[in-house]
């Protein structure tokens, strides 16, 4: 044990509240405004509340147990459903109350700040003791006699709880200022690609009519994988692990955009897919989900030989390099509207190689779609940098947290 620490049962200094059954709420009671907010685990967002999502309730409702009106400090734990989300209350201007779904914890007296035990609940103490109450089992429930076990180890020091909890903030501001800045990035890549790639607004030195094709005319082959197939031949010889003589099979989740994962689940053999020449990803080539993840295309650039899976549509090109432009304007807003009105409902959400023969893309000469696609790939490139310094950011606080909130690293009095 360090110097100074002591290890606490969590239930012995703090008050553990929620909505008691009788006064459950049923969903005719969710006003869309009312007397006080109504917190439920799906307004929880990144550990805090989300106010604009809340529902409402009347006063009847507020006042029925005062023991879960909430106030600023408060620690929000979700007990149904998702079991073991956090948020931290703040910023909280009007009244609002919980639904059944949600305890509130709170110190008895003051043995812990709030926003240290925020942080430690969202460590990974909290984590593996949620998954040593659910080993074995299917727990969608946590009750007030499951905390009795739970044991964490703080520092006596209320103020030395302030300076972890403050620089553990800290970080999250700077996480939250990388997250909305990135939104922005994207939001304004989504209305670049809305204006560029519908012809909307023309680059400088460029002009003339676009030519709608359907995407039948610019390819020599749409096709995917039959069951049958897959059945007897494919399935049979499929490895779950990289061998020699073997290919990535690419499913509709190894892709995205003009990022494909070759380190796949399965892998065939390079003999079968020799087999089946169509489904062979041999060139630069457009991959299309067609169930589940509708919506989801990729450009296939070649970098690696692979093999289109199931619920994969492949549409290969007469002239390869217009690949690139048909996947951006199938992701643009009008491609994606485009998609989904021709999608399938049923137990999957579904397209079929006819429909994606039908779509209809607009091209502008080469030159104009390499200059489009140039500055799309410039932005994307800024994503990425900050998506890459946003998760080195969060594997820095992880490391924060379990390094501050176990007292390895200790955080002096300033002088």
């Amino acid at each position: 044990m360090v110097v100074g620490w002591n290890k606490i049962k969590l239930i012995d200094h703090s008050t553990l509240k929620a909505r008691i059954g009788w006064q459950g709420l049923t969903t005719a009671e969710y006003l869309d405004e009312g007397e006080a907010f109504l917190v439920t685990g799906t307004d929880f967002f990144n550990g805090a509340i989300k106010w604009n999502t809340c529902h409402y309730v009347d006063k009847f409702r507020f006042d029925q147990d005062t023991n879960i009106q909430l106030r600023n400090g408060d620690i929000l734990i979700t007990k149904d459903g998702t079991i073991g989300k956090v948020a931290f209350v703040e910023g909280l201007s009007k009244k609002a109350t919980l639904n059944s779904g949600v305890f509130v914890l709170r110190p008895k007296k003051t043995t812990y700040e709030g926003r240290y035990m925020y942080y430690v609940l969202l460590s990974d103490t909290f984590s593996d003791f949620l998954s040593k109450l659910s080993a074995g089992s299917t727990i969608t429930h946590l009750y007030q006699k499951d905390f009795v076990t739970f044991e964490c180890e703080i520092s006596t020091d209320i103020n030395e709880q302030r300076r972890i909890a403050n620089a553990l903030s800290d970080t999250d501001a700077l996480i939250s200022v990388l997250e909305k800045l990135i939104d922005k990035k994207c939001a304004i890549r989504q209305g670049a690609m809305q204006e560029l790639l519908t012809g909307k607004l023309r680059l400088g030195g460029f002009s003339g009519e676009w030519v709608e094709n359907t995407l039948e005319s610019l390819c020599y082959l749409i096709t995917k994988q039959t069951g049958f197939d897959y059945t007897a031949t494919i399935k049979p010889s499929l490895a779950n692990e990289k061998r020699y003589g073997y290919i990535p099979f690419i499913q509709n989740k190894d892709f995205e955009g003009e990022k494909i994962n070759f380190k796949t689940d399965f892998y065939v053999p390079m003999e079968i897919a020799l087999q089946f020449p169509k489904i062979l990803l041999d060139e630069p080539c457009l991959l299309v989900s067609i169930s589940g993840r509708i919506g989801n295309v990729a450009y296939f650039n070649n970098s690696e030989l692979a093999f289109v899976g199931g619920a994969v549509g492949v549409a290969k090109f007469h002239r390869s390099e217009i690949a690139k432009w048909v996947m951006l304007y199938l992701q643009s807003p009008i491609g994606q509207k485009m998609i989904f009105a021709n999608e399938k409902a049923g137990a999957q959400h579904n397209l079929t190689i006819e429909d994606i023969r039908n779509f209809i893309i607009p091209c502008p000469g080469m030159e104009e779609q390499s200059a489009i696609a140039s500055i799309l790939a410039d932005m994307d490139a800024e994503i990425d940098a900050l998506t890459t310094k946003l998760n080195k950011l969060r594997n820095i606080k992880q490391g924060m947290m379990s390094e501050l909130l176990t007292g390895r690293i200790r955080l002096l009095e300033e002088v």
